[in-house]
Parts: C-alpha cells; structure tokens; sequence
C-alpha cells in the first residue's frame, strides 16, 4: 500500500515530523496502534511513542532506526526517506554497531519456556530402576523370605614361598563336627549355605527357590560365599572336591571327586542332598 502523501513529497518547512508522518499513514491506511503492533511485532508502547516522537524507548538512534523502518513499511511509506528524515533530524546517521539482538528484544517476546517435567520424571523412573537393579544384583533382600547373598572377607595371598618339603602332618581322625553354637548361630527360619575353595578353584552357581539366579562366577582359591533362602538353595559346583561347604551350620562331606561337576539342592533343617 502506498499513502500519496510521502515525507518527501512535503517542503521541508511544511513537512511533519517522523512520528507525526507515521500516525498520518497508520489513519490514513485504517490500522489502529495494535494492529500495526501485531504485524510489525514493535511492543504497543513504542508505536505510541514513536508517534509521538519519542524515542526514549528505543534504546538509542540505531534501534530507533530499524523501529521507524518497518513501522513505515506497515503503513506504506517510504522508509528510505523517513530514516533519513530522522538521521536529518537527529544528528546524521549513526556509526554502525550490531543492532539486531537489542532490536529483537524490543519486539514482543515469546512466553518463557516451562519446566520440562517430563524429562524430570524419567530421570527419577531410571534412578529408582536402577537402584533396584543394583540391590537385586547384589543378591541383597530383607526379612521377608528373599535370597540373602553375603561374602566373607577374600584371604590373602601368603607372601612366603612354597616349601619344598611337605610339612608334617599329625594322624588324625576325620575333623570334628561344628560345634552347638555355630549351628545355634544359624537362622532357624532359612537355609544358610556357606562355600570356601580350600582345595583349589571352582566355578559356582547358585539359586534360590524361584529359581533365580543369585550368584554365577569363579570362586578363586581362598574366598568364600554365603547364601540364604527361606525355602531352598540350588547349588552347581564346577570343581566340588575344592569347595569346603556348610549348610546350616553343619559340614557336607564326600563331595564329588576332584575336577567334577555336581549339583546339590539344600532346605532348612539338616543338610540333604537333593
């Protein structure tokens, strides 16, 4: 749209000033203030002080420059010759500086962005998920009837070397059953499976009454595993001649022969082979 009467077609004596030419075209033209706000995204109150030809709001000559551009355009007239009007006006043109992010902060913004809560709540989801998974991995339960894995401290290696001479041994009987107190110190409720590798090395695995895995691995010569259950442990014993084991307190003896694999299955009470 073009409005006939352009700045530059007024003498300069008789020619309005740069607001009052923008106000005259906005009429002109049928546009209220808040129309040519929403098109040209200048906030109301600086359309209305431009027309007014106050420029305070403006943040300096350059802003106020590219404010007076589009606002011409809107209305249609000539922005070429009102921003020269105004440099005319106001001292000549400016030194040019980066105008653009104070200029588009005068514009109106856009509402500022929400919390993302959903990408909170799935943050706290994996948290609690993966502390689970970790309390379930460990093999770790409490007094309801679930699997309790606990391993003892792993002996250390000796730093002394081997003897070459076999040290002697005292004849003696098959070694003594566990005492009253070890077996009294054994809850009454669960089964209580306790594995040591004396005699070498063994891969182990063991499971608890559901059948799920509470513990898979090598067992190196020197540590020891304890396992419970409220109801049943399966064991698999990949070399079970090596294994010291105790189920309930009590020793399980004559063990498969070295090398061997053998599976054995333990409730509460006195240890019995399944």
């Amino acid at each position: 749209m073009s409005i006939g009467n352009s700045p530059g077609n007024f003498p300069e004596d008789e020619r309005p000033s740069v607001g009052r030419a923008l106000q005259q075209a906005r009429i002109a033209a049928g546009l209220t203030v808040d129309e040519v706000s929403t098109t040209t995204r200048v906030r109301v109150p600086l359309v209305r002080g431009i027309e007014q030809d106050d420029y305070s709001r403006c943040g300096g000559d350059v802003y106020a420059r590219g404010h007076i551009r589009v606002l011409a355009r809107a209305v249609g007239l000539d922005a070429d010759a009102l921003v020269a009007q105004y440099d005319a006006e106001h001292g000549g043109r400016p030194e040019p500086t980066p105008a653009a992010p104070l200029f588009e902060a005068e514009r109106i913004r856009p509402e500022p962005r929400r919390p993302n809560w959903t990408a909170a709540m799935v943050a706290a989801i994996v948290a609690v998920v993966g502390f689970v998974g970790f309390t379930l991995f460990s093999g770790g339960t409490g007094d309801d009837g679930s699997t309790v894995a606990e391993e003892t401290t792993t002996a250390k290696p000796s730093t002394t070397p081997p003897s070459t001479k076999p040290a002697p041994t005292k004849p003696t009987d098959q070694k003594p059953e566990p005492s009253d107190s070890a077996i009294a110190g054994v809850p009454a409720d669960k089964v209580t499976v306790k594995l040591t590798a004396e005699g070498g090395q063994s891969w182990i695995s063991a499971q608890d009454h559901n059948g799920r895995l509470i513990h898979e691995g090598l067992l190196r010569q020197g540590d020891s595993k304890t396992f419970r259950d409220s109801e049943r442990i399966d064991l698999v014993l990949g070399n079970a001649q090596a294994i010291k084991l105790f189920v309930n307190g009590k020793e399980v003896k004559n063990l498969a022969a070295n090398g061997q694999v053998q599976r054995l299955s333990y409730t509460k009470g006195d240890p019995e082979a399944g």
